[in-house]
């Protein structure tokens, strides 16, 4: 396993499950991001912090070709997405990602829901494919819900649902843009003990989130984006006491 202490964002390393090279990102004449390179390795928890428009979840949307690079390059085991367009739906489901709207079908069932990819993407019988989703919706406490409509279920159980889905696929990093944004306080704490137990677990993650002390408690790294840009990345303990960066240290001033 690679050195899950690696803070190095700006190198190439043919180890990284995933490589952001130069990534840039323009719509019309706003440039969101700007010269982004990182590196994430298996095994890690990559906290992505900052403010609102700092790019964060333009940069999980790029990552995840949801939203097509200006500039710059994605390498997945150092393969090249951008260039090879033939196995996107693949990569997708290797690079899972959980959405803060939760992204569910809205007239299929909890269980349909992680059923679905399996079948069309990853060509599994839907016995197994249901026996599979089976087992993380029991993981993520959302196996008795199986039947339930995503209108039938709270907030907090949609995205455990929604997380359980991206685990069926079984993906080697799971990207999570905000994901307790759009939840009621009460339900955050039931989505962030999944996410502590999948990272307990080892799975490699990408969080985009403004849960300050969930990312100081479970990151590998935290990186700070400004502007497009990332400012400083480093291990929790220097991001959020001693970060080098004014900018840095302005923004952990203002929310600590």
């Amino acid at each position: 396993m690679s050195n899950i202490n690696n803070i190095n964002t700006n190198n190439s390393n043919s180890n990284a499950i995933l490589e952001i090279v130069n990534l840039e990102k323009r719509f019309g004449e706003n440039n969101v991001l700007r010269d982004i390179s990182m590196s994430v390795f298996e095994g890690e928890v990559v906290s992505i912090i900052g403010s609102s428009g700092a790019g964060k979840s333009t940069l999980l949307r790029c990552i995840n070709l949801l939203e097509e690079p200006s500039g710059g390059d994605i390498l997945f085991h150092g393969k090249s997405i951008i260039t090879d367009r033939q196995s996107i739906s693949r990569y997708r489901a290797k690079v899972g990602m959980v959405f803060q709207q939760f992204n569910l079908f809205n007239n299929m069932t909890v269980l349909q829901n992680c059923v679905v990819g399996q079948v069309k993407v990853l060509g599994r019988s839907r016995a197994e494919a249901e026996e599979t989703a089976i087992m993380y919706l029991d993981r993520v406490g959302m196996y008795a819900f199986s039947d339930a409509l995503p209108r039938q279920i709270s907030g907090g159980q949609k995205q455990r649902a929604a997380i359980a889905r991206a685990l069926c696929m079984n993906p080697e990093v799971i990207l999570f843009d905000e994901p307790t944004s759009s939840l009621d306080p009460e339900m955050v704490g039931e989505v962030l003990g999944v996410m502590r137990y999948l990272a307990k677990g080892g799975m490699t993650m990408l969080v985009v989130t403004h849960e300050m002390s969930f990312a100081r408690e479970i990151s590998s790294r935290v990186v700070f984006m400004d502007s497009g840009i990332i400012e400083e990345a480093d291990t929790p303990d220097v991001i959020f006491t001693s970060p080098k960066k004014e900018r840095t240290r302005a923004f952990i001033s203002s929310i600590l």
